[in-house]
């Protein structure tokens, strides 16, 4: 399975957020939903998962051990 990323430095906001998330589509569309409403002041919908869900990009897959 491909890992997804959301990065906030990628959209423009108020507080410059740098916030980044990585892993799994589903904890990524979970994680940036919450933080969208919590930080961000955005409803966390089901509107607004569908719309981080297509935000998303591939993420790297090096991993350093």
């Amino acid at each position: 399975m491909t890992r997804k990323t959301a990065d906030c430095r990628k959209y423009p906001s108020e507080m410059n957020c740098t916030l980044t998330l990585t892993g799994e589509e589903d904890e990524v569309v979970r994680a940036a939903s919450e933080h969208a409403a919590s930080v961000h002041g955005h409803e966390n919908t089901p509107e607004l998962r569908e719309q981080i869900r297509g935000m998303l990009e591939d993420a790297d897959e090096k991993v350093s051990a």
